[in-house]
């Protein structure tokens, strides 16, 4: 009850959301998204990441349609690093949110977020009624989290589109969430998910990462992992919705669903072993930590074996999610158009494949195997549907281009190689 009643008060509280003499209407836009029109100013922005923006108000709209114990209560969305403004304005206008908290550090750009969201209510008869769905902020990211949560105002979406990979923010934000509620982290910290940059991702993540042959996927569980741990130190835990590479930047994007209780807390996170002599990848959890080798260590020395982690180990995505999402963008005519070269009935689609069970971490390029096999390159749906014909499960990423992941042992793979090129 009494965060159901923090929930009105906070669509009705003074000073921020007073009824409001109309704003006279905003100026022209010079950018649009999906057919929301707004105008990012001197804010940062890049509409090469309007993919990742149109995978969060699908996931948003889904959970507001059934994802909540009570869909009557207002659907809330808070935006904690907003930019411009043009997340919280499509979660405004294309996800159906009942209010929005856009927040940004940057007082200087109050101007141009406050003419973008004022495009959604121009004419509306909340404006004319004088009622706002919207404030906008200038404060630390986590201290606005952290007071949201003081007062039991709970949010249903939770963005926070960070630069570099500081994640101070992630406990705050999880405090502030409703159980059920969805949390859009971000990273564009490659240099840690690369292993270049181990001090960091220990600091931010709890991970200790080190370069590794599919370096972007580790990336993505380097993000989930840190929400892992910080969800369980608070009692809950979490479970990813999907989880998104996009090259430029490069950016590592990751919507995680809160729920109530913990887990068995090891599950899906432990450590990430892979061979350099062999080329193998192998999972581990903390209780095998002594025994991390590989079968092929007799003949090789213990530098060609890179463990990383405490990580993500689990699924990428949840299929039955994604399958929804995948089905709202053909209703509203988003799946087949292609956005900033981005097509989503592909990128779902191969999300979707991705989230497998029986898949493990990792990927495999086209040209290790190749190389090791010593022929040329197999076409790369040759060889995915060799794997399946063999039982194995195998698919593409939508990390790469020319990277299968698949459960197949990299032995077979080469033999499977070798066999579509007639050498064995």
């Amino acid at each position: 009850m009494a965060a159901a009643a923090a929930a009105i008060s906070l669509l009705r509280s003074p000073p921020l959301l007073q009824p409001t003499r109309r704003r006279p209407a905003p100026p022209a836009c010079t950018h649009s998204e999906r057919g929301v029109s707004f105008d990012p100013g001197s804010a940062f922005y890049r509409s090469d990441s309007a993919a990742g923006r149109d995978l969060a108000v699908l996931a948003a709209t889904l959970n507001r349609r059934r994802g909540r114990a009570d869909p009557s209560a207002p659907f809330l969305c808070l935006d904690a690093m907003c930019g411009c403004g043009v997340r919280a304005l499509r979660y405004l206008a294309q996800a159906g949110a009942d209010f929005v908290w856009a927040n940004d550090a940057s007082e200087a750009l109050r101007p141009v977020i406050l003419a973008n969201l004022s495009r959604f209510e121009w004419g509306s008869p909340a404006a004319e009624a004088g009622r706002r769905r919207w404030v906008v902020s200038h404060n630390d990211a986590t201290r606005l989290l952290a007071e949201r949560y003081l007062r039991r105002e709970y949010f249903d979406v939770i963005d926070v589109d960070s630069f570099g990979g500081d994640a101070a923010y992630v406990r705050a934000a999880f405090l502030a969430l409703k159980i059920g509620g969805l949390l859009y982290l971000t990273s564009t910290d490659w240099r840690s998910a690369r292993g270049y940059g181990s001090r960091s991702s220990l600091s931010s993540y709890g991970a200790y990462v080190r370069p590794m042959p599919y370096a972007n996927e580790v990336g993505l569980r380097m993000v989930i992992g840190g929400a892992a741990r910080e969800a369980s130190l608070l009692g809950f835990h979490i479970t990813p919705v999907f989880s998104y590479f996009a090259y430029h930047g490069p950016i590592y994007r990751v919507m995680v669903q809160l729920r109530n209780g913990k887990d068995d807390g090891t599950s899906n996170y432990g450590f990430i072993c892979h061979c350099k002599s062999c080329g193998q990848s192998q999972t581990f959890g903390f209780d095998e930590l002594g025994q991390i080798s590989c079968g092929c260590t007799d003949r090789t020395d213990a530098d060609s074996i890179t463990v990383v982690g405490p990580l993500w180990t689990g699924p990428l995505h949840d299929a039955a999610f994604l399958t929804e999402m995948l089905s709202l963008a053909n209703e509203w005519g988003w799946a087949c158009t292609i956005e900033n070269g981005v097509t989503l009935e592909k990128l779902l689609g191969m999300m979707i494949e991705e989230s497998d069970p029986r898949l493990p971490p990792g990927y495999i390029r086209i040209d290790e195997i190749s190389r090791r096999a010593k022929v040329n390159s197999p076409p790369l749906g040759t060889l995915i549907n060799s794997l399946r014909k063999e039982g194995f499960s195998a698919c593409r990423s939508h990390i790469g281009a020319n990277i299968i992941k698949t459960n197949c042992p990299i032995a077979s793979c080469i033999n499977v190689a070798r066999d579509i090129r007639n050498i064995r």
